[in-house]
């Protein structure tokens, strides 16, 4: 399999956001679902609208979420929007919660522990897709990036748990976090093989490493940041990406790296784009080109 492009830039701007995506030469066509981080309540750390707005606007896209399956801001509809008018999604941009009406299921042919994923209803009015991730660690996952965005990023309130819960249906709250951890993490990967299948290859990601702790965009209390920023990545390809950041990691002379891959490493975070790659949704080698 030849190599993936993953596009690289050190310095952190809205502007080389929408630099990076030019040089995929990528158009997605018709009606732009852009898939973000809303932020829990309380949190520090996410990528804030105004950041985002060059390039939502660029590609004249809509911002879309999903709700989640606990207790916080963003559990029901009329709460995460409330959240999206909060922390000024709403002001930019036009915001589409997916899952606000009702769930569709998406097959997975041959997926490792799902067979099938549920999705907003609302994901049929779009034709492609750009997937914004802010690179970080998290709770469960290990870390987040663009594969968490495709699974648990764009599952509906039921579908999240049914990924956590490795097909379980009708799971509750606190089935979520008794479920096997390497199940989870291979139904992560099938839940985003669900996405890349149904846009068929019209969606285009950037990851933004900064604001790195060790928690998610989801932790209301979510701990500072653990290094300092690397930069923005931008690829066709979910798993070359993810790969490359987490490289980037590593690779970095920042000794507050050995936090976060504590964090990685303890919940297997990787297994995550192993598993991808295996499911055919990308590649692991990749090309890094510094611009």
């Amino acid at each position: 399999m030849e190599k993936s492009k993953v596009y690289f830039i050190r310095e952190i701007t809205p502007e080389n956001v929408v630099r990076l995506y030019e040089m995929l030469n990528k158009t997605l066509p018709g009606k732009v679902a852009v898939k973000v981080h809303s932020g829990e309540a309380g949190n520090q750390n996410y990528l804030h609208p105004e950041f985002m707005k060059p390039m939502v606007e660029y590609v004249n896209g809509t911002v879309v979420e999903c709700n989640t399956a606990y207790d916080g801001a963003r559990d029901t509809t009329e709460k995460h929007l409330k959240l999206m008018k909060d922390h000024e999604w709403s002001t930019y941009f036009n915001v589409d919660i997916l899952d606000s009406e009702e769930d569709m299921e998406l097959p997975i042919a041959n997926g490792k522990r799902i067979h099938k994923n549920y999705v907003g209803k609302k994901i049929e009015n779009y034709d492609s897709m750009l997937v914004l991730s802010h690179f970080k660690g998290h709770p469960m996952g290990g870390y987040g990036g663009a594969l968490k965005q495709l699974s648990i990023g764009l599952a509906s309130s039921k579908g999240k748990r049914y990924i956590h819960c490795v097909g379980k249906e009708n799971a509750s709250y606190e089935d979520m976090f008794q479920a096997d951890q390497i199940g989870f993490l291979e139904s992560m990967a099938d839940a985003a093989s669900s996405i890349t299948d149904y846009f068929k290859g019209n969606i285009a990601y950037i990851n933004v490493m900064c604001n790195m702790s060790v928690d998610c965009d989801c932790c209301a209390t979510a701990e500072d940041p653990c290094m300092k920023d690397i930069g923005i990545l931008a690829s066709l390809d979910p798993v070359a990406i993810d790969q490359a950041c987490i490289d980037l990691v590593k690779h970095s002379n920042d000794p507050g790296k050995d936090h976060l891959l504590e964090r990685i490493n303890s919940r297997h975070g990787t297994h995550t784009i192993d598993a991808a790659y295996q499911l055919g949704i990308g590649n692991k080698e990749y090309e890094l080109i510094e611009v």
